[in-house]
């Protein structure tokens, strides 16, 4: 049992086909779009630059990184583009939303102030290990 609420088993495999499907859906749909793919490549990694608020600690980290890789924004986004007409926003929201299916298809869940290795889909990395 652990203290942060993640998940475990099954549930965490499920979880992390959640995000693969997100991934492919999200990438296809910009495909679709026909937006060019050299954007797609250039704001990928985007949302990574929420890491350094790890720069001033954990509970900022988590913070930062947990409004980067909600899907509240790439939605919002994707509703500017639908509704709005704002194609930016779509290419956007697309983007971004096709980067938080990836990183939860990894495992990156959303963080913990405990520190960056403590996700709602488990822990990330190698535990610590304990010197004798």
């Amino acid at each position: 049992m652990t203290t942060t609420g993640s998940t475990t088993g099954g549930v965490q495999r499920l979880l992390r086909l959640e995000g693969a499907a997100a991934l492919l859906l999200f990438a296809a749909l910009y495909a679709k779009g026909g937006y060019g793919w050299g954007y797609f490549a250039a704001g990928f990694l985007a949302p990574d630059l929420a890491l350094l608020g790890y720069l001033r600690g954990p509970r900022t980290g988590a913070w930062f990184y947990n409004a980067a890789h909600s899907y509240v924004g790439p939605l919002a986004l994707l509703g500017l583009g639908g509704i709005g007409g704002q194609e930016w926003a779509a290419m956007a929201g697309l983007v971004w939303a096709s980067h938080i299916g990836f990183d939860r298809m990894l495992g990156y869940g959303l963080k913990y102030a405990l520190g960056f290795s403590h996700t709602h889909l488990g822990q990330v990395g190698r535990p610590a290990r304990s010197d004798p």
